[in-house]
């Protein structure tokens, strides 16, 4: 198959303006921003709910409880803010003004959640996460609504969103390592969370700077100003083949992983036989794969597209999972290898669906004239809040329903073992599966994101010469990828 067959965009005649990929160090520097916020995913997936349940003395299910009700609560805020960033139109554009906003109230949130002392209430917990959430959110979108903007051909995004996705496991990698450093200095495991807080502290304005100073913000141009966004266009939305499958597979994809993340300690201490430091080494290999994974799935992406390489990837997931019963107990070369290799395909489920995310948003700017990219990752990004109110609310409790007990120095019955072993498999398995087959038939190929980057192409340079006139009808592609109406 060639070049040309793969990527048609590439051949688009008459393509009004020339374009610019962007460039390996403009990614690098634009996928700085990344490192604080993969940091903080990874510790609150991974270390921080044990540590408000292990050594400041909150039960097991109200840490579950409180996490569950800060994502509740937070994820109507996401679809709000999307909105107000797509409608945002500054001098110093439009994402970049909402990246300022976000970076303060990240910091402060991060800094009074991580920093918490002994005897801390669940008030203080659930008041101080939804400031850490909120400013990780407007973060979050603002970084991912900038790259759709940044890297606007089919192929390019695989490889931005992969090289973003390598950067940020950077972060998440840095938050092992000094799990892994504290360990082999016998150093008490209560001092992780703020070390992990100090390392977030320094680096958030420093990568979050980096790529202010160092990226260009494109801002397309709106060429329909009379349509009102409302609540009936959220169904519209959701009601698009190609994004409610997305959305589907994104929540599965995100579910999975972080069902796993959530009880990995407790699987990996009391199943499978390993320490904590161990446990963290193997943590760090599923982690630091993702810098090899992400960009060579990203190029797989460009030779079969992007939702089939998520359809490899989730199968090959899967399989990982389920041969950790088989592995021998506490034997860490074999096991370094099985998590490597499932650190490596999972480093694709984000990196692919957001980088699907920016080729639904162009097919909605065809359509009603305005950015909705922000908007549309609110509402993908909501899946990962869903997940991981889910994550931890629900394994939390299912464990300790099954009679698992978490506290520190506890010990567990052979049973209780055995159901930790069931929850922790049967759940990410399950939905890494179902994303899977949600990408069955996914009608946004390379090739109609080619005619549909080709008609905004035309309509963005001729709205900025003036010559543009609104059409009566919406120009759209049918959902079965038949050409645009001319």
């Amino acid at each position: 198959m060639t070049d040309a067959t793969r990527s048609p965009e590439r051949l688009a005649p008459d393509r009004p303006a020339p374009y610019r990929p962007v460039t390996l160090p403009a990614t690098l520097a634009f996928a700085a921003a990344g490192l604080p916020i993969n940091a903080v995913i990874l510790a609150v997936a991974v270390y921080l709910p044990r540590h408000y349940a292990s050594h400041l003395g909150l039960d097991l299910a109200l840490v579950g409880a409180a996490f569950f009700l800060v994502r509740a609560i937070d994820i109507p805020v996401e679809g709000l803010l999307g909105w107000m960033m797509d409608g945002t139109r500054t001098r110093w554009g439009r994402y970049r003004v909402w990246t300022l906003i976000g970076l303060p109230l990240f910091m402060l949130g991060v800094g009074a959640v991580f920093l918490a002392p002994v005897g801390v209430s669940r008030g203080y917990l659930v008041a101080w996460l939804l400031v850490m959430y909120l400013g990780m959110s407007i973060l979050t979108l603002s970084h991912l609504a900038w790259a759709s903007t940044l890297a606007q051909r089919y192929d390019e995004r695989s490889r931005l969103f992969g090289l973003m996705m390598a950067v940020g496991v950077v972060g998440a990698a840095s938050v092992i390592i000094l799990a892994v450093v504290r360990g082999a200095m016998k150093l008490p495991d209560a001092g992780s969370i703020p070390a992990m807080a100090l390392f977030v502290l320094v680096v958030a304005p420093l990568g979050v700077g980096l790529m202010l100073w160092l990226t260009p913000e494109r801002v397309s141009p709106d060429v329909a100003t009379d349509h009102k966004f409302g609540w009936r266009d959220y169904a519209a939305l959701l009601a698009r083949p190609s994004f409610a499958r997305l959305v589907l597979a994104d929540l599965c994809v995100s579910l999975g992983p972080g069902w796993m993340s959530a009880i990995y300690l407790f699987f990996f201490t009391d199943s499978r036989g390993f320490t904590t430091g161990q446990a963290s080494v193997l943590l760090a290999a599923y982690i630091l794969a993702g810098v090899l994974g992400a960009p060579l799935l990203g190029r797989l992406a460009v030779r079969i597209s992007k939702h089939r390489t998520l359809m490899v990837a989730c199968v090959g997931y899967s399989a990982m999972l389920a041969s950790f019963m088989l592995l021998p107990k506490g034997n860490m070369p074999i096991f370094f290898v099985a998590m490597f290799a499932a650190g490596f395909l999972a480093s694709s489920f984000t990196a692919t669906t957001r980088a699907m995310t920016a080729d639904i948003a162009d097919e909605v700017r065809l359509d009603h004239g305005r950015e909705r990219a922000g908007l549309l990752y609110a509402m993908t990004t909501m899946t990962n809040k869903i997940t991981g109110a889910l994550s931890i609310g629900l394994t939390f409790s299912i464990l300790a329903g099954v009679g698992y007990a978490a506290k520190e120095g506890a010990v567990n019955t052979p049973e209780a073992i055995r159901n930790l072993e069931l929850v922790y498999l049967i759940g990410p398995i399950f939905f890494v599966s179902l994303g899977a087959l949600c990408m069955v038939g996914y009608p946004l190929s390379a090739e109609r994101h080619a005619e549909i980057r080709r008609r905004l192409d035309d309509r963005d340079a001729r709205a900025t010469e003036g010559q543009y006139t609104e059409e009566p009808v919406i120009e759209t592609l049918t959902s079965e990828g038949r050409a645009l109406p001319s």
